[in-house]
């Protein structure tokens, strides 16, 4: 059934979809609205669920641990200042290989105090051993937030999932949405069963304990492997859902990429205002192309270097800033080219930080910018930041 949604209430029928056993949360601006959601459904009847209300983040996860621990399928949500809060909790949920799934609303980091877009709070975690996907629209939202309990719940990952969509640009704003019939999601989605080390009073074991340093090792490289697998366990999962439904999206959205000789590499909503200046400028007859990255951990690094190594210039824009270092996926694109023999020249591009509108004029500004110096031979070391300048400071 088509419906207008905001991201945060596609996100919260992800999991009604997903028959979520254990829910627990604790409201944050922007994300609030996916738990509000997700409470009302429990309310009804709708979602036979246990909604547990916390006094904080870091105990919303700790529920989730718990909850997961025993064999149920878990969900929480939140934003910013909040994924900060229950780091600790995040860091243990991947460590203990619990398939918990998470949407974060991308919220820019205090102080100053702004509630409004940036990557950086879940770029800062991209360590912690969470799968990560950044959606671009709605529809995206819902697919891979129930995507993601198959990705998570196979033998051969067993590791938590995050699913980032930007505040406000789709966590408040609403798109028609194809919400799938429950019965096709349950044929796609069957219930947790034959869950590995499910804590169980009759046959007890320790969860958590100890590790001398040769098991530490071992149990780190175990994680390592399972986060290897999960391209190929994510493109297993979107094809099986695009045979059912009818979507597909892939590690990476090509858009104009084959042929194009300048390409825009970017996450998240604004790729759809990247799109719009590239055809702006195929209509000037510059060969332009937008590679939007939805998988950002593990990175796709041979996906995008097969892409980015036949064209002849890439700005690569990010929404978020590791000071002192510039733009993170910049980083990570840089490294999955560096053993390409010739490499296409590289510039980075920091715009929209908390919240500041990146249209389409400035994606034909740094479509024009990036050809510019790649012609006048400059150096690709170094990155530049869009619309710096503030009204009033």
């Amino acid at each position: 059934m088509i419906q207008v949604l905001t991201g945060n209430h596609s996100a919260a029928y992800a999991a009604l979809l997903s028959n979520v056993e254990v829910v627990s949360a604790y409201p944050i601006t922007p994300q609030t609205q996916i738990v509000e959601k997700i409470a009302e459904f429990v309310e009804t009847g709708k979602l036979k669920a246990r909604y547990v209300r916390v006094e904080s983040e870091h105990s919303a996860m700790a529920v989730c641990i718990g909850a997961s621990s025993a064999g149920a399928r878990t969900f929480t949500a939140t934003s910013s200042q909040g994924l900060l809060y229950m780091s600790e909790m995040v860091y243990w949920a991947s460590a203990a290989r619990l398939p918990i799934v998470m949407p974060v609303v991308c919220r820019t980091l205090a102080p100053p105090w702004n509630i409004w877009n940036e990557h950086t709070d879940m770029l800062l975690v991209r360590d912690y051993g969470w799968i990560q996907f950044f959606a671009e629209s709605n529809q995206e939202v819902l697919d891979t937030i129930v995507q993601a309990y198959k990705i998570a719940e196979d033998e051969r990952i067993l590791l938590p999932v995050m699913v980032g969509l930007d505040a406000f640009t789709l966590s408040h704003t609403s798109e028609p949405v194809d919400v799938p019939e429950m019965d096709l999601v349950k044929k796609f989605l069957p219930p947790r069963a034959n869950v590995p080390y499910v804590l169980d009073p009759s046959n007890p074991f320790t969860l958590g304990n100890l590790a001398y340093p040769s098991h530490h090792m071992k149990l780190k490289f175990m994680q390592h492997t399972a986060m290897e697998n999960a391209r190929k366990v994510v493109l297993e999962v979107d094809d099986e859902w695009y045979k059912i439904f009818g979507r597909c999206y892939s590690l990476l959205d090509n858009f104009m990429c084959d042929d194009a000789k300048v390409i825009i590499l970017t996450i998240g909503s604004s790729a759809g205002d990247a799109k719009e200046a590239a055809k702006y400028l195929r209509k000037r007859g510059i060969a332009a192309g937008v590679l939007r990255v939805r998988l950002i951990n593990p990175f796709p690094a041979k996906e995008v270097s097969d892409i980015l190594s036949k064209v002849e210039a890439v700005a690569v824009v990010d929404r978020n800033l590791s000071p002192g270092n510039g733009g993170i996926i910049l980083e990570k694109v840089k490294s999955s080219l560096y053993s390409l023999k010739n490499r296409p020249f590289i510039k980075g591009y920091l715009a929209g930080l908390g919240g500041k509108d990146i249209t389409v004029e400035d994606y034909i500004k740094i479509f024009e910018k990036t050809l510019e110096s790649y012609r006048k031979g400059d150096s690709d070391m170094e990155w530049f930041s869009i619309n710096l300048e503030a009204t009033s400071l």
